[in-house]
């Protein structure tokens, strides 16, 4: 796997600061495929003043025409979507058919959208004797995860470059290589020199230098709440804008009349897509105890037909591996009924983890309070709606959600009750122009769309 071993800086690549470097492993393999530099704090100074000096001419680019440099990003990105998808499957270890439709198809969609939210904005409007106009904040330190390794960088640094801002990114260390391919892309788009660059590095290092420079005037970062609150708290020491997105402990809610087979399918797919490495999967079923024991049965049913090295990959490290399992062992140790899986290796090779159900969890236990961020389902039963409503809303999370009713107005009705970010329906179907994020500990701010737009802009109104 070919992998690039310098920085993008001010429009080139160019050498580290340092001869240090990140290996980078296949977690399905266990074999170490690249190598990049590890980035330090002068890696990260130099692409910030590179950022710095690129942004007043980028904050005066007309809209159409930053819309026209995102049009050609998301084509040179489409241009090299199996490449993409195989990195991807290369260094996260997701399954081909999911690298290519949803860890490349996703961004595609994304960067297009805000191709043409660029071109349509409000950047500004006219309230009473004011005028009001939406700026760029300014130079913005992106810092992404390694589950999404596309998708989190384009809807960060897309929707920056429509607003008019200029970016450093810092990706994650587990999957540097896919965000060197979208530097390539930025590069042949013909973004202007600076206005997008990359340092790649470990987060303590390369992400703390970034998130505490002086010159950055937004921190947007998408990982764990503990690492997210130790930024934010860099963050507000500064008096810079912050975006968090963090964690999740989701509630999969099926109330009676719901078509319950499907409500249990798609929950464990939701779950199982990705090998549980998603913020926002619904990793707690909750179910009416009428319909609990077949709720179960049709829950380890659905989680049979995920394979490990087949439908189901690999965890992306050997401590995340070993983060998960242990989590399995806490649930059997506090008495919740493994049902499926468990803490046992399914293959001799590869950060695997078997697809797993437990039922009777209740909300004491740990298993129902953290995030696990692995295969792992947590079956609860509820008396009534109300119940089944303390228990949504019963952690420190609110990203994301699900409702399943035989009438939609009692779906809705619920999920309006629900201390979430975003809520779906019946199964509803991603979109691409909604805002996601989260209430309480799953964050501060939204991305996607024109509210993820709006994380960008600051507010100036002139008086007539």
């Amino acid at each position: 796997m070919k992998a690039h071993d310098g920085m993008y800086i001010g429009g080139q690549w160019r050498p580290a600061a340092t001869t240090d470097t990140i290996a980078v492993v296949n977690p399905a393999d266990e074999q170490v495929i690249a190598h990049v530099p590890a980035g330090t704090a002068e890696d990260v100074d130099a692409a910030v003043r590179a950022a710095r000096a690129a942004f007043p001419a980028w904050a005066a680019t007309p809209p159409a025409e930053r819309a026209a440099r995102l049009t050609a990003l998301r084509d040179e990105l489409a241009r090299r979507q199996d490449l993409i998808a195989e990195t991807v499957t290369a260094e996260l270890g997701a399954p081909p058919a999911l690298a290519r439709a949803v860890h490349t198809g996703m961004p595609l969609l994304v960067a297009g959208s805000y191709a043409e939210l660029a071109a349509d904005y409000a950047f500004e409007e006219s309230i009473g004797n004011s005028t009001v106009l939406m700026e760029p904040v300014g130079v913005v330190a992106a810092i992404t995860p390694w589950n999404y390794p596309l998708h989190q960088v384009v809807a960060k640094v897309a929707p920056a470059l429509a607003a008019g801002c200029t970016v450093v990114l810092k990706p994650a260390e587990d999957t540097p290589l896919t965000a060197q391919l979208f530097a390539e892309a930025v590069h042949d788009a013909g973004v202007p020199a600076g206005v997008f660059n990359l340092v790649t590095g470990l987060g303590p290092v390369a992400g703390q230098a970034l998130a505490a420079h002086e010159d950055v005037d937004l921190v947007s970062f998408t990982g764990s709440t503990a690492v997210g609150k130790r930024i934010g708290a860099t963050a507000g020491a500064a008096i810079k804008r912050v975006a968090l997105e963090l964690g999740g402990k989701s509630a999969n809610v099926v109330l009676p009349g719901a078509d319950l087979a499907k409500a249990v399918n798609v929950g464990i797919a939701n779950v199982m897509s990705n090998s549980g490495q998603t913020c926002s999967a619904w990793t707690r079923m909750l179910v009416h105890k009428d319909h609990y024991d077949e709720a179960v049965a049709l829950a380890v049913a659905a989680v049979a037909k995920y394979v490990p090295g087949d439908r189901v990959g690999p965890l992306v490290n050997a401590e995340q591996r070993r983060r998960v399992r242990g989590y399995i062992e806490k649930g059997i140790a506090e008495g919740a009924r493994l049902v499926a899986g468990g803490p046992d290796a399914p293959l001799e090779t590869g950060y695997y983890v078997s697809p797993t159900v437990f039922a009777d969890v209740t909300p004491g236990m740990t298993i129902a309070q953290e995030e696990i961020f692995g295969p792992v389902v947590c079956l609860m039963k509820y008396e009534d709606e109300d119940d089944a409503l303390a228990l949504a809303n019963g952690t420190v999370y609110g990203l994301a959600g699900a409702v399943w009713a035989g009438d939609e107005a009692q779906a809705v009705a619920f999920a309006r009750r629900m201390d979430t970010g975003q809520v779906d329906i019946n199964g509803g179907r991603f979109n691409p122009l909604a805002p996601f994020g989260g209430y309480k500990q799953s964050g501060v701010g939204r991305e996607l769309g024109p509210h993820g737009l709006a994380e960008y802009l600051q507010t100036k109104s002139l008086q007539f």
